[in-house]
């Protein structure tokens, strides 16, 4: 019998394990969000725990990156948290929910495809909400030391001499 080479691409476990992953925030109980498959748990203070399990999935889905794990977006996110901004914030989320249900999904949170939560975003990217959400996360979540190696960035150099003598005028690829 002839052995075929399995066609590149995911499999089927892959495809199951990762759909099962897609929502990784795990709401517990009131006020308490956390992960079923890592170490972390946050306790909201003014925000219900859909409402930063929501805010988590968003900003994963307006910065996807597979190799940051949701604790750093959920430290990105918790700054929402707060007397102040939480009536916006869950003013935005009404919204957002209110999109998702228009295009037949219980809610936000509960939309199984990327694809479909990337369309409700797109079609709210000029609300004041999403650009201070996304704002937000542009230091939110890369000012994180933790998720620096991710990218390869190795932190500022002042310190250490400057960029010069640390591989900055390593060029491999030309």
């Amino acid at each position: 019998m002839e052995r075929t080479e399995r066609p590149q691409g995911l499999t089927r476990r892959q495809l199951l394990s990762r759909a099962t992953a897609a929502g990784t925030a795990f709401v517990v109980g009131s006020g308490f969000v956390a992960a079923p498959n890592a170490a972390w748990a946050y306790e909201t203070s003014h925000l219900d725990a859909r409402a930063l399990a929501t805010l988590v999935q968003m900003a994963r889905d307006i910065y996807p990156h597979d190799r940051i794990p949701d604790e750093n977006y959920v430290a990105a996110v918790k700054g929402y948290d707060t007397t102040d901004a939480a009536p916006a914030i869950i003013a935005g989320l009404a919204a957002l929910d209110a999109a998702a249900r228009g295009k037949g999904f219980s809610s936000y949170l509960d939309m199984g495809w990327e694809r479909d939560r990337v369309d409700i975003l797109r079609g709210m990217e000029e609300s004041a909400f999403f650009q201070q959400i996304r704002g937000g996360l542009v230091t939110g979540l890369y000012n994180q030391k933790a998720v620096w190696p991710i990218f390869g960035y190795e932190g500022e150099s002042f310190s250490q001499g400057g960029y010069i003598d640390r591989g900055f005028d390593d060029i491999n690829w030309l």
